[in-house]
C-alpha cells in the first residue's frame, strides 16, 4: 500500500430528497473510515463525492413543491451535506452535477465516445405516457419482472432477482408517476455500444479476483449473458444537453452523466487547490488505485458501464481497483421510507445522541455480505456495552486513578511482568490487525477488534487490582497505570477511524491534543507517553442510554408510520381479506430438495429439483444470497403444489417454496419433526 495514490469515491446521492441511515451504512461511513485510515498512514488520498442533480424525478418533485429544478437541487444539496457533516463524514470535495465544470466534462465524454465509434444513433421504441405527456425513463416504468415474476420490478432492473432489464420487457407496465399504462412510441436516441467493449471488459474483470464474491458473480453473470447497446440520451428538459445540433431538446441520460460526476468533482477539487491539472494525477495515472464505495443496486453501473465509458475514451483513464459494494441497511426489519413514516428524524436524533454513538453502531453492523438493520435496541446495546461499559469505562478508570494517586501525571514504570508484557504486545499488534481488516474492507471485524482491545484493558486492570497494589506494591501499581495509559493512547489513535470526536476527547484527557495531530498510524502501538507527562481532566466519554428512551423512540416510530399511512396499516400486516374457501384452494405439501444449481446471470435465482411424494418438480427460487446449493440439498421444505407452471428466467417453475424474510434474510419454512415427503399441510 505504501507509496500509491488513492482516489476514493462514494455513490453520488440523488438530490431529490434527504438521505438516511441506510445510505450512510452502504456507501459513505465505510468509505470515511477507509479514507481516515489512509490519511493516518500518510497515503496520498483524495475522497470525492457530490450530489447527482439531473433527471425527470427532479422535475417532477420540483413541480410538486412549486420550485424550479435548480431550486430543488439547491435545497437538497444543502440538506444532504448537512447530514454528512453530522456524521463527521469528511470529503476532500463535495460537488454537484449541475455545475458548468460537470457539463463540460460530460459533453466531452459523449463526444469522445461518439468519435471512437462507441456511441451510435439508433431508432428506438420507448414508453410514452399520454397523461403526463412525456417519454418515460426506464426507472419510471414499473411492472412484473419477466424473469422471476416480481410484481414491482423497474424498467432497468428487478430488485428481487437482480436481473438488468429493458423497459420494454416489463410485463403489465405502468407509469410510476400516474399509474396509467404507457404506450410504445418510436424515437431517436444515441446508444453506448457495450457489446463492442465487452472483450476488453472481460479481460479486465478476469484480473479482479480480489473483489467481493457477490460483486464478481453478478458481473460475470452479466458478461455471460452478453452485453447490449444501452441508450445514453433521453427526451428530457433537465440535464446535460447532448452536444449535437441534431439532438436539440435531448439531454444525457442521468445514469450516463452521474458517474462522470466523480471526475468533475476531482477537477473542481484541483481547481480549488490552485493546481487545475492535478486531477489527472489520480484519474490518468497507473500508480493510482480507484475505489468506489456503493450499494449493491449500483453494481452494474460501476463495474460494467462506467468502466466501459472510461475504456472508450482511449485516454489512459484509471479503472476501478475495487468496488466494495454493500447490501441494504434497513430500519427495524423494513426499508427506510419517508412516505410510510418509517424513518428516523435526524434533527431529533442528533439533539439526543452523539455522532460517535451512531457511527459505531452503524459501522459495527454494516451490511457487508447480507442485509442488516438499524434497531433501537441494538443501538442501545452497542452504545452501552461496547462504548460506555468497555471503552469508556477502561479509559475513565485509568485517568481517574492516575489523577488521584499519581498527581495527574504519567507514573514511572518498573520491570514489566508477564501480564504487563502480554498487554503491551497486544497493544503493539492491534493497529496492524485493525488496519489489515480495513484494507480488506472488513469494517465490522475492524470495529470488533478495536473494542476487543479495550476489553483486554479492563481484564488487565481487574487482574492487576491497582487499588490493592497501591498499598502492597507501589512500584507494580505505577507500572500497571503506566501500561494502561499507553493502551489508552493506542485506543485513542485507533478511535480516530470510527469515533473521531471521542478520539479528540481521549487525547485531551491524555494532555496531548497538539501532539496527537503529528502521530500517524505507524506510531500507534509503539509511541509511549513519557514519564511525568501531565495528563488532562478525566470526563465521561459515553452516557448510558436508558430503556425508557428506547421505548419512546420505538413508540415515536410506530406513531409516524401510523400517521403516514393509517388506511394501509391493516394491509401491511394482514393483507387484503380473502374468503376461507380461497385459502382452501392452496395445496401445500412437504418436499425434499434433491438437486440445486445457480441460474447464470442472477445473484439470487436458484434452480431446484424437489421431491414431492416421489414426484420430482423443478422449482425456481430467489434464495441464492441466503443459501448455497450445498445448504439446500436434502433439506425439507414447504411447497405450494397447485400453482400454474410458469417460466422464470427461461426456466419452468412447477411450484413455490414458502419462506419468511426478516433483517437477516430469507428463511425457508420447514416441517417440524420427521415428515414424509408429499405430506399434505392442513
Amino acid at each position: 500500500m505504501s507509496g500509491e495514490k488513492y482516489l476514493v469515491t462514494s455513490a453520488l446521492p440523488y438530490a431529490n430528497g434527504p438521505i438516511h441511515f441506510g445510505h450512510i451504512a452502504g456507501a459513505y461511513l465505510p468509505a470515511d473510515v477507509f479514507v481516515r485510515y489512509l490519511r493516518l498512514k500518510q497515503q496520498d488520498v483524495v475522497y470525492i463525492c457530490g450530489t447527482d442533480e439531473h433527471g425527470v424525478a427532479i422535475t417532477i418533485n420540483a413541480e410538486k413543491q412549486g420550485l424550479s429544478p435548480q431550486a430543488l437541487v439547491d435545497k437538497y444539496h444543502t440538506v444532504i451535506k448537512k447530514t454528512f457533516d453530522r456524521f463527521n463524514i469528511e470529503f476532500d470535495n463535495f460537488s454537484r452535477t449541475s455545475l458548468p465544470v460537470h457539463r463540460a466534462i460530460s459533453q466531452q465524454f459523449f463526444t469522445k465516445l461518439l468519435e471512437q465509434g462507441f456511441i451510435k444513433k439508433q431508432r428506438d421504441r420507448q414508453y410514452y405516457c399520454e397523461k403526463d405527456a412525456m417519454f418515460l425513463p426506464d426507472r419510471y416504468i414499473v411492472g412484473r419482472c419477466p424473469g422471476c415474476g416480481y410484481e414491482k420490478a423497474r424498467g432497468d432492473e428487478c430488485p428481487s432477482c437482480g436481473t438488468w432489464l429493458n423497459a420494454l420487457e416489463i410485463l403489465q407496465p405502468a407509469c410510476s408517476i400516474c399509474g396509467s399504462m404507457p404506450e410504445e412510441r418510436e424515437t431517436e436516441h444515441w446508444f453506448l455500444q457495450l457489446q463492442d467493449l465487452q472483450p476488453e471488459l472481460e479481460k479486465w474483470i478476469d484480473s479482479r479476483n480480489h473483489w467481493k464474491g457477490n460483486v464478481l458473480s453478478f458481473v460475470r453473470g452479466m458478461l455471460k449473458q452478453g452485453l447490449h447497446a444501452r441508450p445514453v440520451t433521453r427526451d428530457l428538459s433537465w440535464g446535460v444537453p447532448v452536444p449535437l445540433d441534431e439532438a436539440e431538446g435531448k439531454t444525457l441520460y442521468v445514469w450516463f452523466d452521474a458517474p462522470i460526476g466523480y471526475i468533475s468533482s476531482t477537477i473542481e477539487w484541483a481547481q480549488k487547490q490552485g493546481k487545475p491539472e492535478s486531477w489527472k494525477k489520480y484519474w490518468q495515472a497507473e500508480d493510482c488505485r480507484l475505489v468506489h464505495f456503493i450499494g449493491k443496486d449500483n453494481i452494474p453501473f460501476h463495474t460494467i458501464v462506467f468502466p466501459a465509458m472510461l475504456m472508450g475514451q482511449k485516454s489512459g483513464y484509471v479503472l476501478p481497483d475495487n468496488v466494495p459494494a454493500n447490501e441494504f441497511y434497513k430500519l427495524e426489519g423494513r426499508k427506510f421510507s419517508t412516505s410510510e413514516g418509517w424513518y428516523i428524524d435526524l434533527d431529533d436524533f442528533f439533539s439526543k445522541y452523539s455522532s460517535d454513538s451512531v457511527r459505531f453502531a452503524v459501522i459495527s453492523n454494516v451490511p457487508e455480505n447480507r442485509d442488516t438493520e438499524f434497531s433501537w435496541k441494538d443501538f442501545q446495546m452497542r452504545n452501552n456495552s461496547a462504548l460506555a461499559d468497555s471503552l469508556g469505562n477502561f479509559i475513565n478508570r485509568t485517568l481517574i486513578f492516575a489523577g488521584r494517586y499519581f498527581d495527574g501525571r504519567v507514573p514511572a514504570s518498573d520491570l514489566l511482568s508477564e501480564a504487563d508484557e502480554a498487554l503491551m504486545e497486544r497493544r503493539r499488534l492491534a493497529p496492524g490487525e485493525v488496519g489489515e481488516l480495513v484494507e480488506g474492507y472488513h469494517f465490522r471485524r475492524a470495529a470488533d477488534a478495536f473494542i476487543a482491545l479495550s476489553r483486554e484493558g479492563n481484564r488487565y486492570f481487574d487482574e492487576k487490582a491497582p487499588w490493592k497494589s497501591r498499598k502492597e506494591d507501589p512500584a507494580d501499581c505505577a507500572t500497571t497505570i503506566w501500561v494502561c495509559l499507553q493502551l489508552t493512547l493506542t485506543l485513542g489513535q485507533i478511535a480516530r477511524l470510527f469515533i473521531p470526536e471521542s478520539a479528540e476527547k481521549i487525547f485531551s484527557m491524555l494532555g496531548i491534543s497538539e501532539l496527537a495531530a503529528g502521530l500517524d498510524w505507524n506510531a500507534a502501538g509503539v509511541h509511549n507517553l513519557s514519564e511525568g507527562h501531565p495528563l488532562g481532566k478525566p470526563e465521561v466519554l459515553f452516557r448510558k442510554i436508558e430503556d425508557s428512551e428506547i421505548e419512546a423512540e420505538l413508540a415515536a416510530l410506530a406513531a409516524r408510520a401510523e400517521s403516514a399511512a393509517p388506511a394501509s396499516a391493516r394491509e401491511r400486516i394482514g393483507g387484503a381479506e380473502i374468503e376461507y374457501d380461497d385459502f382452501l384452494k392452496l395445496e401445500l405439501r412437504t418436499g425434499v430438495v434433491l438437486e440445486v444449481e445457480r441460474k447464470k446471470g442472477s445473484r439470487k435465482m436458484l434452480k431446484l429439483k424437489v421431491d414431492v411424494g416421489g414426484v420430482p418438480r423443478q422449482v425456481m427460487g430467489a434464495l441464492g444470497q441466503d443459501y448455497t446449493p450445498e445448504d439446500l440439498i436434502g433439506k425439507s421444505v414447504t411447497v405450494v403444489c397447485n400453482l400454474k407452471p410458469r417460466k422464470i428466467m427461461g426456466e419452468l417453475s412447477e411450484g413455490m417454496l414458502l419462506a419468511v424474510e426478516d433483517s437477516n434474510g430469507l428463511h425457508l419454512l420447514t416441517p417440524d419433526g420427521d415428515t414424509a415427503s408429499g405430506s399434505k399441510i392442513a
